[in-house]
């Protein structure tokens, strides 16, 4: 008998695993940011699954803002500020123009992601405090003249930016462009949320969190929640969701990088006969 080993004809696959093999990660958000995010998730071996939990609704009044962004069409403004990766939504909606000599300031970088994947330019995310405070800060020290500003927010948000900059001596026109509604999610979503099949949602703003907690109040434990940053993972847990990781910065490489890290969770019906 030949007990010789038999030898390999064909090529040694040495090709590595992609860390998210076999996940099925939520995308909360659509439009170009979440063609982005579901862009990185597939690179890493995961299917994304996009199911916007949050939209935007015009305000109660939108002729300020139609004015508003005609007026930043021509030229009016300095700078433009976004504290939220909706408002990018609304600029996108609105096909708004920005020209070459008004600069844009993000909050965060979901928000700078956010702009850029909808073809606008980004020229100042803050360096270490994301929120509006932070971004106060920082455009205060690089404009110590008076300048002309946009600062463009949702309904409900508290207008920081604009009294810190206002105090600063800059002539600031703060406009509501959208209100934040919740979008219901279909049976299908629900049903693979619910028996586990969704291995991880990624949480991106308090919104999104307030969203993932009121639909879906039959998380299984094994279910990962991912916050894209601290104060993000703050809001989560003070309406009550389990977070599982936190990005490291606040950035979708770093929430992705930050999931692949965990062993992949099994849905409840996994090995059910």
């Amino acid at each position: 008998m030949n007990t010789a080993p038999r030898s390999h004809t064909g090529p040694l696959d040495t090709t590595p695993p992609k860390p998210l093999a076999g996940w099925r990660v939520l995308v909360p958000r659509g439009g170009p940011w979440g063609d982005g995010v579901a862009a990185s998730l597939r690179a890493q071996g995961a299917v994304p699954v996009v199911a916007p939990l949050i939209d935007f609704a015009p305000a109660h009044d939108v002729a300020p803002l139609e004015q508003a962004l005609a007026d930043l069409a021509a030229g009016k403004f300095d700078w433009l500020t976004l504290t939220s990766a909706t408002t990018v939504d609304v600029l996108y909606a609105y096909r708004a123009k920005i020209p070459a000599a008004t600069k844009v300031a993000a909050v965060g970088e979901t928000t700078s992601a956010a702009l850029q994947a909808a073809g606008y330019r980004v020229d100042l995310v803050p360096d270490r405090d994301n929120s509006a405070a932070g971004m106060a800060e920082q455009l205060l020290a690089l404009e110590p003249e008076a300048r002309d500003i946009l600062t463009l927010r949702s309904e409900i948000a508290k207008p920081v930016l604009t009294k810190r900059l206002i105090e600063a001596g800059h002539r600031v026109r703060s406009v509501v462009a959208y209100r934040t509604v919740g979008v219901p999610v279909t049976e299908r979503i629900m049903r693979d949320v619910t028996s586990g099949r969704i291995n991880a949602i990624l949480v991106t703003s308090g919104s999104v969190a307030q969203q993932v907690h009121d639909q879906f109040p039959d998380l299984p434990d094994a279910t990962v929640v991912a916050a894209i940053g601290p104060r993000t993972a703050k809001d989560a847990r003070r309406m009550g969701l389990d977070v599982d990781i936190i990005a490291e910065t606040q950035t979708v490489t770093a929430l992705v990088d930050a999931v692949s890290k965990l062993p992949l969770p099994h849905a409840l019906d996994e090995f059910q006969p």
